[in-house]
């Protein structure tokens, strides 16, 4: 078993419901213990079995087939997790406003260079291994940069959660 933390994108929003209950149990049915979710934005803490790569897939797998919608699901471990809090380039004025986006892969020197072409105002991010780092400098309700296209740009899916939630998960996953 291994100790992740595992993140569901877009959970909760635009009328994709997903009860953390049914995460909790949809993750234990696929072997994971010690399972415990963090606010109701897919985030979820458990020792998984196996590679992380095929729990993430299965649990890709399972949402869908129980709730009708597809999430991408990305996890690291928290010492992953604590790294690339660590590694956060940018000032963080405000915690809220920076961002940490765990993504599935590395995205190539291609696909950042083509993110790079769009407009982000006083918004900054940058690409560190497989994680994309935000900093938004009027926060992430009122963005400069589009950031959906950055992400498309990317073209490897991945999921948003700011430095006080990722900053809690990793106390969490202790």
């Amino acid at each position: 078993m291994n100790r992740r933390i595992v993140l569901l994108r877009a959970v909760n929003v635009g009328g994709a419901t997903l009860p953390m209950a049914d995460l909790r149990e949809i993750a234990q049915h696929l072997g994971a213990r010690h399972v415990s979710t963090y606010i109701a934005s897919g985030n979820l803490i458990a020792d998984v079995p196996g590679s992380a790569s095929a729990f993430d897939r299965a649990l890709e797998q399972a949402v869908e087939e129980r709730f009708g919608f597809l999430r991408d699901v990305m996890s690291r471990t928290p010492d992953e997790l604590a790294r690339a809090l660590e590694a956060h380039p940018f000032a963080v004025v405000e915690a809220r406003y920076s961002y940490v986006s765990s993504l599935t892969g590395t995205p190539t020197s291609a696909a950042i260079a083509r993110a790079r072409a769009f407009d982000t105002g006083d918004d900054e991010w940058t690409v560190i291994g497989s994680d994309l780092h935000i900093r938004y400098a009027n926060g992430a309700g009122k963005p400069q940069m589009k950031t959906d296209s950055v992400m498309r740009a990317l073209s490897t899916p991945g999921t948003a959660r700011n430095l006080n939630t990722v900053r809690k998960l990793i106390e969490l996953a202790g």
